[in-house]
C-alpha cells in the first residue's frame, strides 16, 4: 500500500473516509505512533486523496457527501464482480486467506472425519513435561510450523461455522485498523499459545480448530477497544463477558468435547498481546519519536 500522508488524532476523518468510499477510492486509515495515517493502493488515488484531504481540512463545499443518492451496484458485468471481489480481498487478505484455508482443509478432510495423509497438521508429538523443555524441543522450522497448523483442523460443521464467523468479525476490523503484520503476529502467537496449552493439558495431539485464535482476537480487540478507542473497534464489555461466560459454561457442561485449555490459552495470550501493543503505542513509540 502507498502511504499518502498522516494527520493528528484530533481530526475526525469519518466524513472524509465516507467521501472517499463514495468516490470508490479504496483506502485505509490506521493509527501509527500517535497519528492517523492514510493508505491507498494506487498512485493516481494517492494524488486525489492528497488534494481532497487539503480541501476537507479547509472545509471546502465540494466535498459534500451525497446523502440521497445511492451508488448503483451493477452485477451485469463479470469484470465488476471480479473487481469487487478483488477489492474485498485487498481489504482483508489475511482474514480471508485463513478462512479459505480452513474451508479447504475441512473439505479435504471431510470435516475432520478423514485425516489419512493429513497427520502433519496435528501438533507435533514432543516428549516434554513442561513449557521450558517443550520450547527447547522445537528445534526445526517444520516442528515450529506444526505447532500452528492445528488451527486449520475442524471437526463438525458447527465448529467450523462458529469459528469462521467470529474470525471474520474480529479479523476484518483489525486489518482495517492495521498494520497487517501486527495482526499476523497476533494470530501466530495466539495459535501457538492455544495449541501448546492444549497439548500440555491433555498430553496428546488429537485436537484442532480456530477457537483459540478467535478467543485470542477477542482478548486483543477488547484491550485495544478499552485503551485505544480511536480505532472504533466493534466490541464492548458485554460481548467480552458473554464470550468468557460461554467458555466457562462449555467447560462445566461439555468439557470433554471442547479444547478448554486452547480457549483459555488463546484468550490470555490475546490479552497480553493487546497490553503489549497498547504500551508500545502509548509510551515507547512516543518516547522514540520525541
Amino acid at each position: 500500500m502507498i502511504k499518502v500522508t498522516d494527520i493528528g488524532l484530533s481530526e475526525d476523518l469519518k466524513d472524509f473516509t465516507r467521501y472517499l468510499s463514495q468516490k470508490k477510492i479504496f483506502h485505509r486509515v490506521v493509527e501509527e505512533s500517535g497519528r492517523q495515517s492514510i493508505y491507498v493502493y494506487d498512485k493516481l488515488d494517492a494524488e486525489f486523496v492528497k488534494k481532497s484531504l487539503r480541501d476537507f481540512l479547509l472545509k471546502e463545499p465540494g466535498l459534500a457527501l451525497v446523502q440521497d443518492e445511492k451508488s448503483p451496484l451493477k452485477f451485469e458485468s463479470v469484470s465488476f464482480i471480479f473487481s469487487a471481489a478483488y477489492r474485498i480481498f485487498l481489504s482483508s487478505p489475511v482474514t480471508l486467506s485463513l478462512i479459505a484455508t480452513s474451508l479447504m482443509v475441512a473439505f479435504l478432510t471431510s470435516m475432520g472425519g478423514s485425516l489419512y495423509g493429513y497427520s502433519f497438521m496435528f501438533y507435533p508429538l514432543i516428549n516434554s513435561q513442561d513449557i521450558i523443555q517443550l520450547l527447547a524441543d522445537i528445534s526445526t522450522p517444520s516442528i515450529a510450523v506444526s505447532t500452528i497448523l492445528p488451527m486449520f483442523l475442524h471437526f463438525g460443521e458447527l465448529h467450523l461455522v462458529f469459528n469462521m464467523v467470529w474470525l471474520w468479525y474480529f479479523g476484518k476490523q483489525l486489518e482495517a485498523a492495521g498494520p497487517t503484520w501486527l495482526l499476523v503476529a497476533v494470530i501466530l502467537i495466539t495459535a501457538f499459545v492455544s495449541n501448546t496449552s492444549q497439548y500440555l493439558a491433555i498430553g496428546y495431539n488429537n485436537f484442532g480448530g480456530m477457537s483459540g485464535v478467535v478467543y485470542g482476537l477477542l482478548g486483543y480487540t477488547w484491550v485495544m477497544h478499552i485503551f485505544i478507542p480511536q480505532r472504533r473497534l466493534l466490541i464492548n464489555n458485554s460481548m467480552f463477558v458473554f464470550f468468557v461466560v460461554a467458555l466457562v459454561l462449555m467447560e462445566l457442561i461439555a468439557s470433554s468435547w471442547i479444547a478448554t485449555a486452547a480457549h483459555f490459552g488463546g484468550l490470555l495470550s490475546g490479552l497480553v498481546s493487546g497490553l503489549f501493543v497498547v504500551s508500545y503505542y502509548r509510551w515507547i513509540a512516543k518516547y522514540i519519536t520525541n
